[in-house]
């Protein structure tokens, strides 16, 4: 909650208008098929312009223009052959389009085993930006809903994404190609933090539970790979006032000179809606957080894109509670400031119709400065990075890419007056191709050299995928790979006589996607090597594995405006890593973990609702009355969260009014146990209230997005 309006301020930006063009010149149409069947969501524009629309549901498409003169028109649609027209602009022009399905689109195979991807439609689409936003229980943060996806296990005390029985630390963010060192708020003790930045910023999620590409590296478990927006296609501002804060933003768009710019502002105090629903924790200093935000992409010739994103946030509290190991009612302290900044800049480009170049680099800092009772703790790292990647395209649908990253990581931390401070030089090398051996068969090979300067150790991660068509909207697919990881932070403190963690995935997919259902099944193993262990020495004796199997289910169209997903995964897991004194299942893992998702737009009433069910079985937990380590299980987790969003306009701004209440029925949610000192006494570690709530107005100001919002919805 308490980073709940920062992220909804930039998801709605969606719903924000267009700047008023003089002059300006209405061009519509219809766009059909060649059975004279409307085709939704086509795009129109004009060529070497900005100017342009997509079709709504009835194929019917409107823009208006300030260009003169001869234009050309583009029509284009997935699945079909582009179509231009020249025309000479005299007033306001009404322009159709019929489109000619290309020769055995649908035929064609895709990588996809280990991926649920969100971005490119020709593979699976499962979470868009508006998905994620109206997911009831995720609260608008990416990571909360991909939570409701298979693979993924509800840890309610601890901030990550844990998948197939991985840590939140090896589950990595990437942004444009840029590792993302801290994608997290801070957390306090025992409450998981949220994501630090909006859905609406990407185009596209896609979130690889294992088995994924070669250009990324350093993540065991799985990756989240999102690209940010480019060029808007419009101007747009937005205010927003919620039950734990306000927040403002603007982007502008001079659309003759392919460039925009923009910025956003939030503040978030929790103090009023801790007044309301009191908190587990007793806070001293309530919760308030800064944060700001600006951008600017600019097209460079006429395939070029130049994009630059930076965040700043900046937060503080303090909070008290019992203390289990005190029977005089003392109660321990926690105070917390933190800092972090995160800048991202890349470029892409197109050479002579067959050659890609993206290049990116980017800066991430954080601090934190903790006290907890008489303890000072310090900590401070950057990360800096650098990243070039060229793709050759050759014979239609084949492609090679290689490239090579270097990262500079500086970490410091203070404990009193012991100080620990670490450097490390990373450098990394990737080649990686994707081979159609027909229409029906696609096979992906390459491999990931990389080398650590503090570990002085270098390795080789070969990967394969490989996926077969066996019908028009079906397909298997088949994945291996090694994955490397640096041990984690606190590890490199105490030793740097370690090695990398090593991870090796397979994983056989089946899944089918056609316009309105999405079934896919998945089986994975992975097999855990080299992982650390610190008893009774520091060295990488530790191993482990996790297998299990996923199904997805999204249906689309079966019911009038209803969307819907079911989601369920089985994980049998155990390792013998850390200080662990056998291979155990994790605290972290769970064997079953399901979700049901149901959204229901009403468009009389210009009203979405939402609802969803969590549910996780008990995880292991440390009791030191048990003989047998992690022999004990909590309660099984349960959550039904409920939201519903109203569109209306009020003093001409579109205006959406938002409600959400999370664990509406109040189920008991135990993540852990915490026991005193000597056992005797033990106490649950849950959420900081049994349900929390957000009430939220965001205005645009603009042209109404009414229709694209049904559009979305439909």
């Amino acid at each position: 909650m308490k980073q709940f309006l920062s992220q909804l301020i930039l998801s709605l930006l969606f719903l924000t208008g267009t700047s008023q063009i003089l002059s300006a010149v209405t061009i519509s149409g219809t766009i059909k098929d060649k059975k004279n069947q409307p085709m939704a969501f086509a795009n129109v524009f004009i060529k070497d312009s900005y100017d342009g629309a997509s079709s709504d549901v009835n194929g019917n498409y409107s823009f208006t223009t300030d260009e003169t003169g001869t234009i050309t028109l583009i029509c284009t649609q997935l699945g079909f052959i582009e179509q231009q027209k020249t025309i000479a602009i005299s007033g306001d022009m009404k322009v159709d389009f019929y489109l000619d399905p290309k020769e055995n689109e649908m035929e064609v195979v895709v990588i996809s085993a280990g991926t649920i991807e969100a971005s490119d439609e020709k593979r699976t689409t499962v979470l868009k930006p508006l998905d994620i936003v109206t997911t009831a229980g995720g609260q608008g943060d990416i990571y909360g809903a991909l939570q409701t996806l298979p693979g993924a296990s509800k840890v309610g005390e601890q901030e990550g994404l844990f998948v197939r029985g991985g840590t939140g630390a090896e589950t990595k963010t990437v942004i444009d190609g840029m590792n993302v060192n801290n994608p997290f708020f801070t957390a306090v003790p025992d409450v998981a933090a949220r994501g630090r930045f909006s859905p609406f910023l990407f185009k596209g999620t896609a979130f690889s539970t294992g088995g994924y590409s070669a250009q990324y590296g350093q993540a065991l478990s799985s990756a989240l790979i999102l690209e940010t927006q480019d060029l808007p296609d419009r101007s747009s501002s937005s205010v927003a006032i919620s039950s734990v804060g306000v927040g403002a933003g603007h982007n502008h768009l001079w659309d003759k000179k392919g460039f925009s710019a923009g910025f956003d502002m939030n503040y978030t105090n929790l103090a009023p809606y801790f007044l309301i629903v009191p908190q587990l924790q007793s806070y001293t200093r309530m919760p308030q957080f800064f944060g700001g935000s600006t951008n600017f992409r600019k097209k460079i010739g006429e395939a070029g894109l130049l994009k630059f994103y930076g965040y700043y946030n900046y937060g503080d509290l303090a909070l008290h509670r019992p203390d289990i190991d005190s029977t005089n009612g003392y109660e321990s302290t926690f105070a917390l400031k933190n800092s972090n900044a995160y800048t991202n800049l890349s470029y892409r480009n197109y050479f002579k119709e067959v050659w890609r170049m993206d290049i990116a680099s980017s800066w991430g800092f954080d601090k934190n400065n903790i006290v907890a009772e008489a303890d000072s703790i310090e900590s401070q790292s950057s990360l800096s990075q650098g990243r070039i990647m060229l793709t050759r395209y050759f014979m239609k649908r084949n492609q090679i890419r290689f490239g090579t990253e270097y990262q500079y990581l500086s970490d410091e931390s203070r404990f009193n007056q012991y100080k620990s401070v670490f450097f490390d030089n990373y450098v990394s090398g990737f080649v990686e191709a994707d081979i159609f051996l027909g229409p029906k068969f696609v096979a992906r090979a390459g491999g990931r050299v990389e080398n650590s300067s503090l570990l002085a150790k270098t390795n080789f991660a070969p990967r394969v995928s490989l996926a077969r068509k066996i019908s028009k909207y079906s397909q298997l697919s088949f994945a291996y790979g090694d994955f490397y990881q640096k041990p984690a932070n606190e590890i490199l403190y105490r030793s740097t006589a370690v090695n990398f963690e090593k991870a090796t995935h397979y994983i056989l997919s089946f899944q089918h996607v056609d316009d309105s259902i999405t079934l896919r099944v998945e089986a994975y193993y992975k097999q855990y090597d080299h992982f650390v262990k610190t008893f009774p020495t520091i060295d990488n004796s530790g191993d482990g594995y996790a297998k299990g199997f996923d199904v997805f289910w999204r249906d689309k169209k079966t019911f009038k405006d209803v969307d819907y997903w079911i989601s369920y995964t089985f994980l049998d897991t155990k390792r013998n890593w850390r200080d662990y004194p056998t291979a155990v299942m994790p605290t972290f893992a769970s064997t079953h973990n399901a979700s049901v998702v149901i959204k229901k737009f009403i468009p009389k009433i210009m009203t979405s609702f939402g609802l969803s069910y969590n549910y996780s079985s008990g995880r292991p937990y440390y009791n030191p009355n048990n003989p047998d380590f992690l022999g004990d299980k909590t309660y099984d987790y349960h959550s039904i969260n409920l939201n519903a969003s109203y569109l209306t306009s009020i003093f001409g701004a579109f205006t959406v009014f938002v409600v959400s209440v999370t664990n509406v029925t109040g189920f008991r949610q135990v993540y852990g146990y915490r026991y005193s000192y000597d056992g005797s006494r033990r106490e649950a570690i849950v959420p900081p209230a049994k349900r929390s709530f957000f009430l939220g107005m965001f205005m645009s100001f603009g042209t109404d997005r009414s229709k694209d919002v049904i559009n979305n919805n439909n």
